[in-house]
């Protein structure tokens, strides 16, 4: 499994950017996904995740990013989004992708904000919110 993320930029404080995550070489529909950030010297968050097609593509959030932020999945396209709208500077970030390829939706439900839960990462895009 490869995943590539594209769409970071720099924009101003709150604007949007859509960001895209691009996997090879799996069965993306089966798998669940989410998107982590990790911005200077802070550790890796959780922002948010997706279960895969066979559940039903329920999302879930982190707090702060809930009404803000939504994640969507193309299985057509084997490509999950992020659209990020009114960014604030403190989310200037690299964002992450990563797939989860056990397929149990109970225990990524459980585990989705751990980033042990998953196997695959991409490199990351950086997203910049200026003040």
């Amino acid at each position: 499994v490869q995943l590539v993320e594209s769409g970071g930029g720099l924009v101003q404080t709150g604007g949007s950017l859509r960001l895209s995550c691009l996997m090879s070489g799996g069965a993306f529909s089966r798998y669940d996904m989410a998107w982590f950030r990790q911005g200077p010297g802070k550790d890796r968050e959780f922002v948010g995740g997706i279960l895969n097609d066979r559940i039903g593509p329920a999302t879930t959030y982190q707090d702060s990013v809930q009404g803000r932020f939504t994640i969507t999945r193309d299985n057509a396209k084997n490509t999950m989004y992020l659209q990020m709208n009114n960014l604030r500077p403190e989310e200037t970030a690299a964002y992450y992708c990563a797939v989860d390829r056990l397929g149990d939706a109970d225990r990524w439900k459980q585990y989705a904000n751990n980033p042990t839960t998953y196997e695959d990462w991409g490199q990351g895009t950086q997203a910049t919110a200026s003040s």
